[in-house]
């Protein structure tokens, strides 16, 4: 059985950002994006490198890649439930097309930028849909009239996958698959609409043996930061944002709900869980984050 979830971005980084792995990415973007947006190779622009993870302390592990016919990718794993992935994944699709032009470039020399999010968490509303696209499109006719043709956003959203192994049918079927059910998985024992496809072998095989010891540190540590922000919410949220709504009764609401946040925020950093995870979790900045406690103590 596999014992790393792959859906831990530091292990999905290392899993589809390693050049070895590259065939990895493509298919998952491939399985992905339309046929004519299909990718036959792939060129990673922010490989998986360990020491770069270990230099930064607010590591966003996406992966960039550039394909050969000129698009370029963004491709990020996440797994904690964020209200504002929306915006977020908006940002760093800007942010992409923005580092495309160096001093003296043409806008006409940008290229067709594609953001695909993967999350472990029910996120677009109303739908049942795992994938669910984005494009700019004419309101008027309702049609994509290809004049915004650069900009385009993929939601998986993983919650929503509920196939068995029986009802597989696609490439992005067997991905979800193997993403959601990893660790039920092994090369001895494979399903066989699993077995058929290269990929996912080859996925199988690397996930167990990818990493050394100070990698499966960094990543048990991410895996427990993950499952500590669980907890919090599960065991405390609730009981907070209700104290809040009680206390903005007798207040005014924005100020219950303002000392709610400040409860979460508190019990949350008294858990040890870094200030980025807490920011991504409240919408607050990590120097709000910072302040708030700040003024807590100094209290």
């Amino acid at each position: 059985m596999c014992k790393i979830n792959p859906r831990v971005d530091f292990a999905f980084k290392k899993l589809f950002g390693s050049e070895e792995n590259k065939d990895l990415l493509i298919s998952l973007i491939n399985a992905i994006v339309s046929q004519e947006e299909q990718v036959v190779e792939v060129e990673l622009k922010n490989p998986y490198n360990l020491a770069d993870y270990r230099a930064d302390k607010i590591s966003i592990l996406d992966i960039k890649a550039k394909a050969q016919n000129g698009r370029w990718f963004n491709v990020e794993m996440q797994i904690r439930e964020d209200n504002n992935f929306d915006k977020r994944a908006i940002y760093y699709w800007a942010k992409l097309v923005t580092e495309q032009l160096g001093e003296g470039m043409m806008y006409k020399e940008l290229k067709k930028t594609i953001s695909i999010n993967i999350l472990d968490y029910d996120f677009v509303p109303d739908s049942e849909e795992v994938h669910s696209c984005y494009k700019i499109i004419n309101t008027a006719t309702g049609k994509d009239d290809k004049l915004h043709d650069v900009f385009e956003l993929h939601y998986i959203e993983l919650k929503k996958f509920t196939k068995t192994y029986h009802e597989i049918q696609t490439a992005l079927d067997r991905w979800s698959s193997f993403l959601t059910t990893a660790h039920q998985l092994d090369r001895e024992h494979m399903p066989k609409e699993l077995a058929s496809d290269k990929n996912i072998v080859k996925a199988i095989a690397a996930i167990d043996r990818m990493f050394n010891e100070e990698e499966r540190q960094v990543y048990e540590v991410r895996l427990k930061e993950y499952t500590d922000v669980a907890s919090v919410i599960a065991s405390g949220a609730e009981k907070n944002i209700a104290k809040g709504v009680e206390i903005g009764m007798e207040i005014g609401v924005e100020k219950g709900i303002e000392k709610a946040s400040k409860a979460i925020v508190l019990n949350m950093a008294g858990k040890g869980i870094a200030f980025d995870a807490i920011a991504e979790l409240t919408g607050l900045s990590v120097s709000d984050i910072a302040a708030l406690l700040q003024g807590i103590s100094e209290q």
